[in-house]
């Protein structure tokens, strides 16, 4: 993940833009706490909440695959379909985590 190539293409520069990325971690990875316990809990308005909050940050951020598994599975939920949902929140968690390793070297460099 180029991180540089992502804020030159929101029209950021690279030290701001790893800022919003740091913020939208730790968002996120709070997101996913509120995510996870929703699905396992059958409460669909909360992970619709939930994800279309991951969703939302993810696409201004340009992160691609995160934002369509948000957006799958807040479409899930809106239809009030949970089966596979936490998967794919597993799935989005690892992505996040990807976020987080990359922003963590970048910063480290």
């Amino acid at each position: 993940m180029n991180l540089k190539a992502l804020a030159t293409n929101l029209g950021f520069e690279e030290e701001e833009f790893l800022e919003l990325v740091e913020l939208f971690v730790e968002t996120a990875t709070s997101d996913m706490t509120k995510l996870e316990a929703a699905i396992s809990h059958g409460a669909t308005d909360q992970t619709v909440e939930a994800a279309h909050a991951i969703k939302g940050a993810a696409g201004n951020l340009g992160f691609q695959d995160i934002y369509e598994l948000a957006k799958q599975i807040e479409i899930n939920a809106r239809q009030h379909v949970l089966e596979g949902n936490l998967q794919a929140a597993h799935s989005l968690r690892g992505r996040l985590s990807g976020v987080a390793e990359t922003l963590k070297a970048k910063q480290t460099t």
